[in-house]
C-alpha cells in the first residue's frame, strides 16, 4: 500500500501542499477553519508527517534535552524527578515539542552526554536541572551559544535563562517555623555540597539562627546525598552527641523519610522527641507516619514554567525576565513537636 503524502491530504482537504506544510508547522497566519480541515484529512488518510526531513529542512528538531543528573536508582527513588519531569511534559505536549530524556552518573557524564545531544544537532535547546558551582556544563553550552533553560541558578552567570525557587527564603522558612514553636537547638542535612541548591538552604538556616540569635553547631550540620540509604546513617552520630539537636531541617523530603526511619529504630519518637521538617511535599510526606510538616516548592511548576521559559525563547520570544521565581510555602503537618504553652 503506498504511503500518503501531503499531496493527498491537500487534494482530500481541497487546499494547496503548501498550506497543508503551514498547518504542520503551526503557522500563525492560516485560519481556524483552514487548520480543521487540514488536521480532519491527516486523520481522515492517516498521515503522521516525517518530523526528520522536516528538521532537515526547517532545522529544528522540535525536540529539548533533559539531562537528569542521577542514576537510574536514584530517579526511580525520589518522587521529585517524576513530578518535575510531569510538569515538562504538560508545556512540552501543548507546543508540540518532545522531550529527549537521559541520566548521568557524574559531572563529566552530564557534560559529555549534553555535548553529544548538542553537536549531533539532536535537541533544540537544554533543560538543566541541579546545577552546580562553576557547571562545566553550563560553561559549554554557554561556549556553543546553544539555548538552555536552567531549573535552579547559576553562581557565575546570574542571567541566564533560570527557573527557581528562593531557597534561601524557604529554608529560612522552614527553620525559623521550629524556633516558632521553641526549638532552639537545631541541625540541618544538606543535599550534595556541590549543588547550588544545597548551599542556599545552607544559607537560609543559618540566617534565621543568626536572626534568633541561636548557636549554629558545626557537628549539627550534616551532608547527604538524595537517597533514602543516607537519610539512615547522617543522623547516627549526631544523635549520640551528649548536646544534641531537638529538631532538623532537611533538604528533602526522601532523606527525611530515612532519617525517621533510623529514629524510630533507635527508639526515638516523632515528633516527640525528635522534630523533622523536609522539603519538596512529595506525595508519601502527607501519608507517612506522622505526616511530615514540609516545605512545597511547586515541584510541578518548575518543570512546566523550565519547558515554557525555554520554548519561548526557541520561538523567537524577547525574554525580559530571564529569572523567573516559583512561590514556596509551608505545609505544616504532625512531624514537629512545639514547646509553646498555647
Amino acid at each position: 500500500m503506498p504511503s500518503v503524502t501531503i499531496k493527498d491530504v491537500a487534494r482530500l482537504a481541497g487546499v494547496s501542499p503548501s498550506t497543508v506544510s503551514r498547518v504542520i508547522s503551526n503557522h500563525p497566519r492560516i485560519s481556524v477553519a483552514t487548520v480543521k480541515k487540514v488536521r480532519e484529512a491527516m486523520e481522515t488518510l492517516g498521515y503522521h508527517p516525517n518530523m526528520m526531513a522536516k528538521s532537515l529542512v526547517s532545522k529544528s528538531t522540535k525536540t529539548l534535552g533533559l539531562v537528569l543528573p542521577r542514576s537510574a536508582e536514584e530517579l526511580f527513588a525520589n518522587p521529585f524527578f517524576s513530578e518535575v519531569l510531569r510538569g515538562m511534559l504538560a508545556y512540552a505536549n501543548q507546543k508540540q515539542y518532545d522531550l529527549l530524556i537521559s541520566s548521568a552518573n557524574n559531572q563529566q557524564d552530564e557534560l559529555e552526554t549534553v555535548t553529544r545531544m548538542v553537536l549531533g544537532r539532536r535537541v533544540d535547546g537544554m533543560i538543566l536541572m541541579a546545577p552546580r558551582k562553576a557547571d562545566p556544563t553550563v560553561e559549554k553550552l554557554l561556549e556553543l551559544d546553544f539555548p538552555f533553560v536552567l531549573l535552579g541558578r547559576s553562581l557565575e552567570h546570574p542571567n541566564v535563562l533560570a527557573v527557581n525557587n528562593d531557597n534561601i527564603k524557604a529554608s529560612f522558612d522552614a527553620t525559623q517555623h521550629l524556633i516558632d514553636q521553641g526549638h532552639t537547638r537545631i541541625g540541618f542535612v544538606s543535599g550534595p555540597p556541590d549543588l547550588v541548591v544545597s548551599e542556599d538552604r545552607l544559607k537560609g538556616y543559618q540566617w534565621a539562627l543568626s536572626k534568633a540569635g541561636l548557636p549554629m553547631r558545626d557537628e549539627w550540620v550534616m551532608e547527604s546525598d538524595i537517597l533514602p540509604k543516607n537519610g539512615f546513617h547522617a543522623v547516627s552520630m549526631v544523635m549520640n552527641l551528649p548536646d544534641r539537636p531537638t529538631a532538623f531541617v532537611v533538604s528533602d523530603d526522601v532523606i527525611a523519610f530515612g532519617m525517621i526511619r533510623e529514629l524510630v529504630g533507635a527508639g526515638y519518637q516523632i515528633p516527640e522527641d525528635v522534630s523533622v521538617v523536609g522539603f519538596n511535599n512529595i506525595v508519601l510526606s502527607e501519608l507517612s507516619n506522622p505526616p511530615m510538616t514540609t516545605v512545597d516548592i511547586g515541584i510541578y511548576h518548575l518543570g512546566y514554567q523550565a519547558a515554557q521559559h525555554l520554548i519561548r525563547k526557541l520561538q523567537g520570544e524577547e525574554i525580559l525576565q530571564t529569572g523567573l521565581t516559583v512561590p514556596h510555602r509551608l505545609v505544616i503537618r504532625q512531624s514537629v513537636r512545639s514547646f509553646i504553652r498555647r
